[in-house]
């Protein structure tokens, strides 16, 4: 894939993006040490009587935000090309940092709307250009800075707000009797684990990345975990969903080899 120096300009939009990767980290570490308002797990206890996932499970946050900072202080560095996926991802990127950092805020003083339009907005502003970018992702090499510095770390973040982002509406919606009559609470909270496993497969078919499945395939074994002795049948759903996921993502992403995929005439 063809790189190019980057302008003024180009440069310019590196920085933000790096620093709003300082913002999405720090706030999230400055809730933690400091203790004020609630963490992002003890928001998700909070009515979580349909759907609920182990505390440790959050702890992905950890190589989230690790590999984030490794995508934005490498893009923001001059001597790192211009690159197609760069380009492309700069912007949209910058949108979900800033989303995952103001939703720790809102987390924090139980703004649940917030938190809703938030978290289903960062993942939509890097589903789509993911999506919108599959043949070019699908092409590049196995070792490719791009393939490990910009996909896997924002393919790691979406993946995981397409399992937190469910949990969130389920949780927000108990909390407030939103969920509608027509299916038991074990009954939505099943569809909704299955919606999940589905667009986990149906993305990582397009993509041909692991990097979207994994933390997908770990938030439904924290669901398994925690709802062993409550709710069994739904703890059992989500393992299924969880080992699907894994396994159908690692044969999408191993039996896949990269290759130049060029436009048809």
């Amino acid at each position: 894939m063809s790189t190019e120096r980057a302008t003024s300009s180009q440069m310019t939009r590196r920085l933000i993006v790096l620093a709003a990767a300082i913002f999405a980290i720090v706030i999230g570490q400055a809730q933690v040490l400091l203790g004020w308002g609630q963490s992002p797990a003890e928001f998700a206890a909070d009515s979580d009587a349909t759907l609920r996932v182990a505390g440790y499970a959050f702890a992905i946050w950890g190589i989230i935000y690790l590999w984030l900072l490794v995508y934005a202080v490498r893009q923001a560095l001059p001597r790192t090309g211009e690159s197609l996926l760069i380009h492309r991802f700069g912007w949209p990127s910058v949108a979900a940092l800033l989303a995952i950092g103001w939703w720790i805020l809102a987390a924090a003083f139980d703004q649940e709307v917030a938190t809703i339009i938030l978290i289903f907005g960062a993942l939509a502003v890097l589903l789509i250009p993911l999506l919108a970018n599959a043949g070019a992702i699908r092409a590049l090499p196995r070792g490719s800075g791009d393939r490990w510095m910009t996909v896997w770390p924002l393919a790691l973040l979406a993946g995981w707000l397409t399992v937190a982002a469910p949990v969130n509406l389920i949780t927000v919606a108990t909390g407030n009797d939103w969920l509608p009559e027509v299916l038991s609470p074990t009954a939505w909270a099943i569809l909704a684990i299955v919606v999940v496993a589905a667009v986990a497969l149906g993305v990582t078919q397009r993509l041909r990345t692991l990097a979207y499945g994994l933390p997908i395939a770990w938030g439904l074994l924290g669901v398994f975990m925690a709802e062993q002795v409550r709710n069994p049948s739904l703890a059992y759903a989500a393992l299924a969903a969880g080992v699907a996921v894994l396994v159908g993502a690692m044969l999408l992403t191993f039996s896949h080899r990269p290759r130049i995929e060029r436009p048809a005439p």
